[in-house]
């Protein structure tokens, strides 16, 4: 009786916690990208690696997680993104490890670790995927897609003109450059940095009692980053707390003269804000977004700056850098059209005795380089609707008759024109010579 009960609870147990196929879902902030949309994906990534390629930036990855302490230590304990932000977890090992919220930490780990530092500067471009723990939205996900590129080295501010200049390039290679707008700010070297500290914590402490929570633990670790928050009492309080630019000294000033008159040389239009200001510790200098009002809230497609101290927060030695990440699912809203690779020819067998000879011609073709789509099963009158639904304007159609002498049908199924090629069994380039013509005309 006691065996029966334990497989009657078992069987009970199981049942209470399955679901019906038909309710799975992606988890929630994730998503599958199907065809159409891994085409818009791609077309963002393809973009950003060839107008990267252009700057001389070359592709690495780093992985998809890291130890905790390469992005708790420079974007700082405090911050929304360490807090609240980070999927982390301890693996069988004991290790603390957490799944990339940005990627710019991981690249300057891998320029460390890997004792690259004697080989600079380095050019780096990325693409990949990046999670938080967010709520979710319109543009923004839980696991998210982002390229960039990061330039180590130099901390001129040319370097800065030209990371941004590659932005535009790239934005405006997917079209969608007139509906942005770049915004351009300076935050100054430390020395201005630590002047304007100062003076930001003499006005928020006077309003210590009417911040909000997070902006009251910030005041503590780090009073910048209440300049980032979005609760509506510290925004009217922040309305009169003093602009860091009137604590730029002339270095500051300097940087962020040579870096406006190279853009404006190269013909790239800015907009000055006085009120972008980075998030995160490692940040000096430049700081920029390329914002558009196509996405509502979620303006922002493509930002970054300059992070002179990352690498010194990591444990390296004192190396520069600046860099910029844009988010693919963004940009993918904003790209009107990308068609989806669909194969270019459809091979259509009329009968069952021709189902070996249509598998060895496909075969042979694919090998004289044109795509081929090899329905297996269905009525011609399908395989002609799915084809033609796919995008396919070329079908090679071939049965019993065809085989008997030697022959196929090509046929162009925009508008029904058909003609009968010699097939040579042995010999295909006859016929993919024949297919490539009719590919090429309109």
């Amino acid at each position: 009786c006691r065996i029966k009960s334990r497989r009657s609870g078992i069987n009970t147990n199981l049942k209470s916690r399955s679901k019906p196929m038909s309710r799975l879902q992606p988890v929630r902030g994730t998503a599958d990208l199907l065809p159409d949309s891994m085409a818009k994906h791609r077309l963002v990534i393809d973009a950003a690696r060839a107008a990267s390629a252009r700057y001389g930036f070359q592709e690495m990855a780093t992985p998809i997680f890291e130890f905790s302490e390469v992005f708790s230590r420079p974007l700082g304990e405090s911050s929304d993104i360490v807090t609240k932000e980070n999927y982390s977890f301890a693996d069988r090992g004991g290790e603390i490890l957490t799944l990339r919220p940005e990627n710019t930490a991981g690249v300057v780990r891998a320029m460390i670790s890997g004792g690259l530092t004697q080989s600079l500067p380095l050019k780096y471009f990325y693409a990949g995927p990046m999670f938080r723990y967010e709520r979710p939205q319109k543009g923004r996900m839980r696991q998210f897609h982002q390229v960039g590129i990061e330039y180590l080295g130099p901390n001129d501010a040319l370097a800065d003109a030209e990371i941004i200049a590659c932005g535009a390039r790239f934005l405006a290679s997917l079209g969608v450059l007139d509906d942005c707008e770049l915004h351009l700010n300076s935050l100054g070297d430390s020395n201005s940095r630590m002047a304007y500290r100062a003076a930001l914590i003499a006005y928020l402490e006077t309003f210590a009692d009417q911040l909000s929570d997070d902006s009251k633990t910030r005041l503590a670790v780090n009073p910048l980053r209440i300049l980032d928050s979005k609760d509506a009492g510290d925004c009217a309080i922040l309305q009169d707390a003093p602009r860091l630019q009137d604590y730029l000294n002339d270095v500051s000033k300097a940087h962020f003269a040579d870096l406006t008159a190279a853009l404006d040389g190269a013909g790239v239009a800015w907009v000055f804000d006085p009120l972008l200001v980075r998030g995160l510790d490692y940040y000096c200098h430049t700081a920029f977004e390329f914002v558009t009002t196509s996405l509502g809230a979620q303006g922002t497609v493509l930002g970054g700056g300059r992070y002179d101290g990352l690498a010194e927060m990591l444990g390296g030695p004192k190396v520069a850098g600046v860099g910029w990440a844009a988010g693919v699912e963004r940009l993918a809203m904003l790209v009107e059209t990308a068609s989806v690779n669909n194969p270019r020819v459809a091979i259509l067998t009329a009968d069952d005795g021709a189902r070996q000879a249509a598998f060895r011609l496909a075969e042979q073709l694919r090998d004289a380089g044109i795509d081929i789509d090899l329905p297996t099963s269905g009525a011609m009158g399908k395989k002609l609707k799915k084809a033609d639904k796919a995008g396919i304007r070329t079908a090679v159609i071939m049965g019993s008759d065809e085989l008997a002498k030697n022959t196929v049908q090509l046929r162009n199924l925009s508008d029904g024109r058909q003609q009968e090629l010699p097939l040579h069994p042995d010999d295909c380039s006859g016929l993919a010579a024949a297919i490539a013509k009719s590919l090429l005309a309109p």
